[in-house]
């Protein structure tokens, strides 16, 4: 990322494979080109591959979307209260207004909550930072709406089950580590744990706390052989014992498995910590590194465009166009391009660039009504990158119609698309199309973006980025953004 001059990186920024693309998995191909300009002779043809089957004994889809509803119904309570009270537009007269800041409720809006709820402030505030970190709630200024998951909540198995993962990403944000434990040695546990779930995963049944104990250790020491942390020239003498630098390991350890005993990945309990089948499917998930299967490629005339953009997703660009192209001659132009632009309004960050990949094969007609979006923040730069093409800027230049800020909103965007319905591997490479020439100036510029998926995005990151150092620098800006802190 640092080797690249600041123009490369713009211009990989503006020609970053498309989610479409991105969720297939697929090597980014000529990012020199606009998206509107993929070559004509890629095979519309895709190779299926078998696809992975859970380990046996693995519950069906449908029952781990069940124990996953079971263990969100307070989060998904809460958020469905945010939907009906939060919502923007006009306050009742003479009433205060219920902000929520950076994302974190005010005293006003969580005692209401809890009033109404009938809960505790300090449920409603836990139940509520549960909802922002599975996604059923997204923070805008001082008022939330439902994330898409919630809207799917009762309907797609696949939403509720992703849903459910991410909050398992962030089970160390979740459940935060004592302020006694040291940030270092606690950053250092994170990064172990997954050795620490898959070696559950395999045991199949319950593993004794000494056991875990002793694998911990070893991967942590591996990790700071593999960063090669050898100290040069005069040394401190050693922090004595006791002190927050030498944080004995069974602290963490106890900590770590609370955590995610809390987001519902393991049981915890007489000295035994036991994968849940929600935990053990999780586990195999991130291992496998599976993606949601392709859905129809055909039929997508008489359904509404959500359904059809849907539908298109795992197309590839000729055969996707050919439905746009299909779909839209089944409509007049004007009620096209609303429905277009509606769908793109949603909360899933990946039909917001399909439904402009659908507009660019309406073309010229479509540009009044892309005008009126402009002064939308989740729209403005796919409109900004959209017109300038209607209006024949160089797709060498096109980037340039983009401020600083825009891009980066454009950059979270295609990554909170790419963590929603792609392959790590994917969300890893994304992290090189960034317009900053470096890791911190990113993080930094993503904190102030204000995307309502940011954390999401980090968090998603950070747990696929194969580099510890990156990774814990990424997950320490999720927990600032979260926070509210610096």
């Amino acid at each position: 990322m640092t080797s690249r001059t600041p123009r490369d990186s713009r211009l990989r920024l503006v020609r970053a494979p498309h989610p479409r693309a991105e969720t297939r998995g697929e090597a980014p191909r000529d990012t020199s080109r606009p998206l509107s300009a993929a070559p004509g002779a890629v095979s519309d043809r895709r190779a299926r591959r078998p696809a992975p089957r859970p380990p046996e004994g693995t519950p069906a889809p449908a029952e781990l979307a069940r124990a996953a509803r079971a263990g969100l119904a307070a989060a998904v309570r809460v958020a469905r209260w945010a939907d009906a009270a939060l919502r923007p537009g006009p306050r009742r007269s003479g009433s205060a207004p219920d902000g929520t800041g950076t994302g974190t409720l005010s005293d006003a809006t969580a005692e209401r909550a809890a009033a109404e709820l009938g809960l505790t402030t300090d449920q409603v505030r836990a139940d509520w930072d549960t909802a922002r970190l599975a996604g059923l709630i997204e923070v805008h200024g001082d008022s939330a709406r439902p994330g898409w998951r919630l809207r799917a909540w009762n309907r797609d198995d696949t939403a509720v089950l992703r849903g459910w993962v991410a909050l398992f990403d962030a089970w160390s944000l979740a459940h935060p580590a004592p302020p006694a434990l040291a940030p270092a040695a606690v950053a250092e546990v994170v990064e172990a744990m997954p050795q620490v779930l898959s070696f559950l995963q395999l045991s199949a049944g319950p593993v004794p706390v000494p056991q875990l104990l002793d694998l911990l250790d070893q991967r942590v020491t591996e990790l700071r052989t593999e960063r090669c942390e050898i100290p040069y020239g005069p040394q401190p003498e050693p922090v004595p014992a006791g002190c927050p630098e030498n944080a004995p390991l069974p602290a963490l350890l106890d900590w770590a498995l609370c955590g995610l005993a809390t987001v519902g990945a393991l049981t915890y309990a007489e000295g035994q910590a036991t994968l849940t089948p929600l935990g053990s499917w999780a586990v195999w998930v991130k291992l496998e590194q599976i993606c949601v299967a392709a859905q129809s490629p055909a039929g997508h005339i008489e359904q509404s465009a959500e359904e059809m953009l849907r539908g298109c997703a795992r197309l590839r660009p000729n055969a996707a166009r050919a439905e746009y192209r299909a779909w839209l001659a089944a409509r007049t132009v004007g009620s096209a391009v609303t429905d277009l632009l509606t769908a793109a309004r949603g909360e899933d960050a990946l039909l917001r660039g399909l439904a402009f990949e659908a507009l660019r094969v309406v073309g010229a007609p479509a540009e009044a009504e892309v005008r009126t979006v402009l002064d939308e923040a989740s729209l403005r730069p796919y409109a900004l990158l959209w017109l300038a093409e209607q209006e024949g800027a160089d797709p060498e230049d096109v980037h340039l119609v983009l401020s600083r800020e825009e891009s980066t909103w454009l950059w979270i965007d295609t990554a909170a698309a790419v963590a929603d319905h792609g392959e790590a591997q994917v969300l890893v490479r994304h992290l090189e199309s960034a317009v900053q020439p470096t890791v911190p100036a990113l993080l930094e510029e993503v904190r102030r973006a204000g995307h309502p998926r940011t954390v999401q995005v980090l968090v998603a990151l950070a747990a696929a980025h194969p580099d510890p150092a990156l990774a814990k620098a990424v997950r320490r800006a999720a927990f600032q953004v979260h926070t509210g802190g610096e």
